[in-house]
């Protein structure tokens, strides 16, 4: 692999801070392993360890918080269902499922499966993750809707929810439900450490460094599992990404600049692949700011945006220009709607008819005596982010739009929306973390959606909703909720960009990746492994 005197000077000093760093480690970690980096560091002599640089800092390891990065990005943890590639359900942990009546679903669970402490698991450990879930995150519990859940027997479990939930095993995908041992948790019921199914096993957090360590599962029940060690190392920016897969620190990233794909993809010993993740580019409008709530503005910007432009010359073809909030490959997608083409004059037209002109020729629009202006949103951790922001606000500017963006870290950004102090704010959002429409048209566009960050309120859309939310047939599910995403299409209240792409960074040497397309960010699967 090539590599940069300079960069390799400053990683070794790197290496070293960490060392006289890491004296300090998680109580959830291993009392063999705690701080003991010599030892780590000889044990990777003679094993197969990949190094992954995570594209976020890791600062929990309590599946009930988070379970995306133990679940999906440290294979330590399963779900009771799967997902195919066009998001439809499939059997995971649970081999089977079936809804018995409006309100109660029975599991069957795989009667083969270890825990990575050797034990079985049973309906008893299913019980009790769920139920732990429901009681740390609200988010899941009202999501799952459970009332109560039965033991049936070791590999049956009977669900009860509240009331008519059909998309409940759905929600068993989302990795904050994913199957832990109840001896994860010590007396007063506080993670210890997690004890889970997957193919690797949890072996130590260093929570001064973010660094997690996961050893080889050999009892997996899905079979061989190609390496021996994997480290996680959080590395939320982008660009120090790129130089620890180019230095070598790193054997496996994700998403450094995408500017920069091309010229790594072609280093000696680096491979970069190009995905696409179920997720989106979202820019939220603020509708409480006079003019974004009138419909017009708000189309207008979306028709000054060139998303090809976008995709090809800031994404770099990391991503495909966006018509709904979901991937076209989607089985509920409406498949009817089409990107927003750029087409200044439409837009033009838009904000005459809303009452903006330009009066005194300096390229702005202006009403009242008041330009038309708005501050714009965003932050540096994924790094389509910036560039995106930027190039919008010249494209707002050619249609009359004055536009400041600004990056911006997610503290400052979540003052702002607390106090209603922001116009535009761009991010990135997953649409898939519950494989069904309800998931995000309900969080995102229902008047009290948790997601609703804009305000919106359309009692049409509220009403179709609350009617699709009570239908178990899959067409007709879909059909309604394909009514919604017209309804929003039109409105703009959120006005979708590009799906989002992701790029994976790998070293020549790391064999056997799949990627995953129902992944939140990507997936890690068992069948890697380093070849020497």
């Amino acid at each position: 692999m090539k590599k940069n005197n300079l960069l390799s000077l400053i990683l070794m000093l790197m290496v070293v801070c960490s060392v006289m760093m890491s004296g300090c480690t998680s109580s959830s970690t291993d009392a063999a392993n705690t701080g003991n980096v010599s030892s780590t560091e000889d044990a990777q002599d003679t094993e197969s360890t990949l190094v992954l640089g995570e594209m976020w800092a890791i600062d929990s390891i309590d599946p009930a918080e988070d379970g995306t990065v133990l679940c999906e990005k440290a294979a330590c943890l399963e779900t009771l269902v799967g997902a195919n590639e066009d998001f439809s359900l499939k059997p995971a942990l649970a081999t089977s499922w079936q809804q018995l009546d409006n309100k109660t679903w029975q599991f069957n669970l795989r009667n083969d499966v270890l825990f990575h402490d050797g034990s079985k698991m049973t309906a008893a450990d299913v019980k009790f993750s769920l139920e732990r879930v429901m009681n740390i995150s609200p988010r899941v519990n009202s999501m799952l809707k459970i009332e109560s859940i039965e033991v049936v027997d070791d590999h049956t479990v009977k669900i009860t929810t509240t009331e008519l939930n059909p998309i409940l095993a759905g929600v068993l995908h989302y990795p904050n439900t994913a199957i832990i041992s109840s001896r994860s948790v010590d007396e007063q019921g506080k993670l210890v450490k997690p004890i889970g199914t997957g193919p690797y096993a949890f072996e130590s957090f260093n929570e001064q460094t973010g660094e997690l360590t996961v050893v080889k599962n050999k009892n997996w029940w899905g079979g061989e599992v190609g390496l021996d060690r994997m480290v996680l190392k959080g590395i939320p920016d982008p660009n120090t990404r790129a130089m620890a897969i180019e230095s070598g620190e790193v054997d496996f990233t994700v998403d450094v600049p995408y500017s920069e794909t091309d010229r790594i993809d072609a280093l000696d010993g680096i491979n970069v692949e190009k995905y696409m993740t179920p997720r989106v580019y979202r820019i939220e409008v603020n509708l409480a700011h006079q003019p974004l709530d009138d419909v017009r503005v708000r189309q207008a910007i979306s028709y000054a945006i060139d998303r090809d432009e976008i995709v090809e010359h800031v994404l770099y073809n990391v991503g495909q220009p966006a018509a709904g909030p979901f991937l076209p490959t989607m089985v509920w997608a409406n498949k009817n709607l089409t990107p927003y083409k750029q087409n200044l004059e439409k837009a033009g037209e838009l904000l005459t008819e809303a009452g903006w002109v330009d009066t005194n020729g300096d390229g702005i629009r202006d009403k009242d005596g008041k330009d038309l202006e708005f501050k714009f949103m965003t932050y540096a951790e994924r790094p389509g982010l910036p560039p995106m922001a930027e190039t919008i606000a010249a494209e707002l500017k050619e249609a009359g739009i004055k536009v400041t963006a600004e990056v911006m870290d997610f503290g400052a950004i979540e003052d702002n929306t607390e106090s209603g102090n922001w116009d535009l704010y761009l991010a990135a959002y997953n649409i898939a973390m519950v494989p069904d429409p309800e998931y995000v048209l309900n969080n995102w566009y229902y008047t009290d959606g948790p997601d609703n960050g804009p305000g919106y309120s359309n009692p049409e859309v509220d009403a179709l909703i609350d009617e699709a939310r009570t239908i178990t047939d899959l067409d007709a599910r879909y059909q309604k909720f394909n009514e919604v995403e017209a309804i929003v299409y039109e409105e703009q209240p959120m006005i979708i960009v590009a799906y989002y792409g992701c790029a994976i960074v790998k070293d020549d040497s790391l064999k056997g990746y799949v990627f995953d397309p129902t992944a939140h960010d990507y997936r890690i699967n068992a069948g890697m492994y380093m070849e020497n």
